[in-house]
């Protein structure tokens, strides 16, 4: 199925339930099963278990015991396919409906589960499989999105105007590609000690990221990557023979693509270069510690001062209305675009992605302006208010964005409105979708998005075992 589909679905009732806090569940006696069966689960943890039963006995919130019963394990339910490949795990994590595995979705899909890897062995080799696979899949080819398990397969998009091969799904560009398999291979070395999984292999990978970045830096011509693709779908294409439009060559690196997997219109994404930063600076600590290799953990750092540094000089904008802010993407020649997309790596996610502090002035401005009508893809309805971006199209609120504003919220009163906004939009499903209609979250795109789902049972848990009054 195409990412972009959008699937109409009525669920168990009409709109006009879903908008009224007192809908079809608001007596919460009962509630339908929906949830994999466990015959069918593809894998279950019994930590994840307890840990759901944890949160079923302590809200008195059903429909939110529900949710999270239903959201948090979806990606272990029904994405992972864990196996021993040559002595090692080895875990193929789909998105839900799309059989292909994004090195981005498959690090946020799992990164929940991180919290509950000490209790829980054949958890943490699911965990240490996803490493496994992202490195095969970096070495194979850095310049892709996403991979299919089998290496001999082609899909619709074989015939990209790019270097497409067998085994590859996309071929899109993005920065934040790269910088999640490192994410996710930082937290589970500093919670478990574990370094198997880094091994020569990702080693290997950490030197191709690091040559990739730099190649992207764009300081010597274009680089050996372009993509085009025959399609009336603006976003899916790249102008200027593939290449994007000219930057300055300033130290900041080039993300032909968002991830939303839509074209960036200026190349330096600015979201996903704080990214970029934080990644290489965890890389260089694993290669120090893990490797001993000091010239590669130092030429890694260095990268990162040097984006930083590019950073600090172009990507802040003077706003009239709320002073210094982030751009959302620039050129280095004086273009900028102010903005966020939903998708994270977002402006807003920084601080969850610990690019930045929540209490930067810099951020605060600059997320007062996303959460406003000054961000063009800010959108508030009936029905809830969020970020969405151009991959759903106008008026298509993001569920992810509503959950990261909470995730990154520092206030109790906005937090606990992130909850009730998406406990009134889930449609009735018992899961979070892409995007849904400001007006009518029966009209919702992807009902099976795996990572939305475990992201949100990551906010739940979070609120949980810090503020449970806020869930009531």
């Amino acid at each position: 199925m195409e990412r972009r589909s959008f699937i109409l679905q009525t669920g168990l009732a009409g709109a006009g339930l879903l908008l009224h806090p007192n809908n079809i569940f608001s007596n919460q006696a009962e509630f339908p099963v929906v949830r994999t069966p466990l015959a069918s689960r593809k894998f279950s943890s019994e930590a994840v278990e307890k840990a759901i039963t944890t949160f079923k006995a302590g809200v008195r919130n059903r429909e939110l015991a529900w949710l999270f019963e239903n959201c948090f394990p979806n990606t272990l339910d029904t994405t992972v396919d864990v196996e021993t490949v040559n002595g090692r795990p080895d875990t193929y994590v789909i998105t839900g409906d799309i059989d292909a595995m994004w090195l981005r979705d498959s690090s946020a899909q799992v990164w929940p589960y991180l919290a509950f890897i000490g209790e829980d062995k054949p958890l943490r080799n699911l965990v240490a499989g996803v490493i496994n696979r992202q490195v095969s899949n970096i070495l194979y080819d850095p310049y892709a999105n996403a991979f299919y398990k089998d290496r001999n397969k082609t899909g619709e998009w074989k015939d990209d105007l790019t270097v497409m091969k067998p085994g590859i799904h996309e071929r899109k560009w993005e920065i934040d590609s790269l910088c999640y398999p490192i994410r996710l291979s930082w937290h589970y070395w500093k919670k478990t000690g574990d370094t198997q999984p880094f091994d020569g292999n990702w080693k290997q990978a950490m030197a191709l990221v690091l040559a990739t970045f730099r190649e992207q830096q764009r300081k010597n011509g274009h680089g050996p990557y372009k993509f085009e693709r025959r399609t009336s779908w603006a976003t899916d294409g790249v102008p200027i023979g593939g290449y994007g439009y000219p930057v300055a060559g300033n130290g900041l690196i080039c993300s032909v693509f968002r991830p939303s997997d839509d074209a960036t219109l200026f190349l330096y994404l600015i979201p996903a270069n704080f990214f970029a930063v934080i990644s290489l600076q965890q890389a260089a600590e694993m290669l120090r510690a893990i490797h001993h290799d000091t010239t590669l953990a130092a030429d890694c750092e260095a990268l990162a001062k040097e984006v930083a540094a590019a950073l600090q000089q172009h990507a802040i904008v003077q706003h009239p209305s709320f002073g210094k802010v982030y751009a959302y993407e620039v050129n280095g020649l004086g273009s900028h675009n102010l903005m966020d997309d939903a998708n994270v790596p977002s402006l807003l996610s920084l601080p969850y992605l610990g690019a930045i502090t929540t209490s930067d002035p810099i951020y605060q401005n600059t997320r007062r302006l996303l959460l406003s009508r000054n961000n063009p893809f800010f959108f508030k309805g009936k029905a809830a208010e969020g970020i969405g971006g151009p991959h759903a199209g106008i008026d298509m609120i993001w569920p992810m964005s509503i959950i990261m504003r909470g995730l990154t919220s520092t206030n109790d009163d906005e937090i606990a409105r992130c909850i009730k906004m998406l406990q009134a939009t889930h449609a009735n499903t018992g899961f979070i979708h892409e995007a849904f209609h400001k007006d009518d979250p029966t009209r919702f795109t992807r009902k099976w998005f795996a990572w939305a789902n475990t992201l949100f049972g990551e906010f739940l848990w979070k609120v949980f075992t810090r503020k449970p009054q806020l869930l009531e």
